[in-house]
């Protein structure tokens, strides 16, 4: 991970880089910086295919500058130093915490069997006896440590909902409360691997220390979802093959799993490398109940990130695909991506006839109230049938059926949908002229080929579409409907022509086009009573 650290005063400000970088003083910038000197749009900075990413100065008056030099080009690498104006940034490619998760590795062990039985530890989680049932001191002891382990780490966590910022505190308490010298919290990823998420290392002790955590220690937990005390790890016949404890001389380590119910969400792991014994059946309880609290937070944080997201994602694209589709979304089912694929899609694109008459009669707020009250009616109409919203243009609008998930029969879900908008169109029309509005009227155009989709655009911006000369088609065609048709395309005509009436026009000369375009008018589905208005002699 990249980024940006702009120091100010005692401030500081971090900016992860993406793909596509902008600096400058206007806030369309993907950093802005508040700086006079600085121009509107003072740099860029972009990763390459290798990963690596390049400062480029877009022809500010101050000057980008690098250690002191001014550059129009420069690769960055970790810790360069930029001066923009009056503004000190540091490139960092890797943090310390990345540099220390990097030093953590889990080392498989000698043979499987090295694991000859379970470790029951003491659950710290089980629920307390009523005062009247409690006849010993050391169960009020007990009973008592659970309270203040649970206040002081509730202290710590409270309402950290984010888990870069939770995991530290975490480990921070457990130093408090534990003599260990090295503390590893792992969770699982999105491919169910057991990474390390937050390392930390006792004050005195070397940060720079390679950690190799044993595979059969953490399989001890992973498999019977119980922690795993080993008061020397060197002479402990469960963990006798596992070369990484005693390639470290690890004296003393606990593993205590992170459950939330029943669910693992990860391991919590520390050790001693001062003395055998360093750690106690009591320092056992105290980490089980760390670990308790803190998977409860760790899931906390998890959940508020999935609403976080999904909150995004489905505001990003209700207004562009049917429910269904941005349920798949939200669910990581359906992935946009920037970039494209070739796929066959139907195309369909409608807009109103007489339009900018129109436009000039009338008042631009009523325009614009029309066209809200029209795009209501026919997006409706699209997202019942399952199409896709491409885009308005205007009084415009373009939609694809077959995109981005696959469509069987795609053609004829873009026939019928064109039927149901010119119906509802008709309903929309009564209302209207009972108001004393004029009618809305609309030519439609259908076309099927195979064009690239995707998500495209900036790295601020992306929006899903299609590109493609099936689109350019599609386009031309619906500027030949006249007022109430469905014009076909000869490529769509050969894919419904079992499931729609039409009419054969005679072939029709477009821009863009050497060749004529055969081309038909839709009467209705067959086997359907209602048909399509004709407004062209057979």
């Amino acid at each position: 991970m990249a980024k940006l650290i702009l120091t100010s005063g005692e401030h500081q400000q971090e900016f992860e880089l993406a793909a596509i970088n902008t600096l400058g003083r206007h806030p369309d910038n993907s950093i802005q910086i508040l700086d006079r000197i600085i121009s509107k749009e003072h740099a860029q900075i972009l990763r390459g295919s290798d990963g690596r990413f390049l400062l480029r100065d877009l022809g500010s008056l101050n000057g980008t500058y690098v250690s002191g030099a001014r550059v129009s080009e420069h690769p960055l690498q970790h810790g360069d130093e930029l001066v923009l104006g009056s503004t000190h940034l540091t490139f960092v490619e890797h943090t310390d915490v990345e540099e220390s998760l990097n030093r953590v590795t889990i080392a498989p062990s000698a043979l499987e069997s090295i694991v000859r039985h379970k470790v029951d530890a003491q659950a710290a989680s089980h629920d307390f006896l009523p005062e009247n049932q409690i006849f010993e001191v050391e169960q009020l002891r007990r009973d008592y440590e659970k309270l203040r382990i649970g206040h002081e780490l509730g202290r710590a966590i409270v309402g950290i909902l984010d888990l870069d910022e939770l995991l530290p505190r975490i480990l921070d308490k457990s130093f408090e409360l534990l003599p260990a010298d090295r503390g590893v919290i792992l969770l699982y990823d999105q491919d169910g691997q057991l990474v390390p998420r937050y390392v930390k290392h006792k004050a005195d002790k070397g940060a720079d220390d390679q950690i190799v955590l044993s595979k059969s220690i953490l399989s001890e937990v992973e498999q019977h979802k119980k922690a795993v005390l080993s008061s020397d790890a060197t002479m402990d016949s469960r963990f006798s093959g596992a070369h990484s404890i005693i390639m470290q001389g690890i004296r003393s380590t606990m593993c205590v799993p992170l459950l939330h119910g029943d669910e693992l969400l990860g391991i919590m792991h520390m050790d001693s490398q001062i003395a055998t014994n360093a750690f106690t059946e009591k320092d056992l309880q105290i980490f089980t109940g760390i670990a308790a609290q803190a998977a409860v937070a760790i899931q906390n944080a998890r959940l508020a990130k999935k609403i976080e997201t999904e909150t995004k994602t489905r505001a990003q694209f209700q207004r562009l695909l049917s429910p269904n589709l941005v349920e798949q979304l939200v669910a990581g089912k359906l992935h946009l991506e920037k970039g494209g694929e070739l796929r066959e899609v139907t195309i369909l694109i409608s807009d109103i006839r007489g339009f900018t008459s129109m436009s000039e009669r009338k008042e631009p707020a009523e325009i614009v109230q029309m066209l809200n009250e029209y795009f209501e009616v026919m997006v409706d109409v699209l997202f019942r049938a399952q199409g896709t919203l491409d885009k308005y243009v205007g009084d415009e609008i373009m939609a694809l059926f077959g995109a981005p998930v696959d469509m069987p029969d795609a053609p004829v879900h873009a026939v019928r949908c064109a039927l149901e908008m010119q119906k509802a169109l008709r309903e929309f029309n009564r209302t209207r002229l009972a108001e004393n509005q004029d009618p809305i009227k609309i030519g439609i155009g259908i076309n099927t080929g195979r064009v690239v989709t995707g998500a495209i655009g900036s790295s601020r911006t992306l929006q899903y579409t299609a590109i493609g000369d099936a689109v350019n088609t599609a386009s031309r065609l619906c500027s030949v409907a006249k007022a109430g048709e469905i014009i076909l395309s000869e490529n769509t005509m050969r894919r419904v022509a079992s499931s729609v009436d039409a009419l054969s026009l005679p072939a029709v000369k477009v821009k863009g086009k050497e060749q004529e375009l055969k081309i038909y008018n839709v009467v209705g589905m067959r086997g359907e009573e209602w048909k399509q208005e004709r407004t062209r002699p057979i």
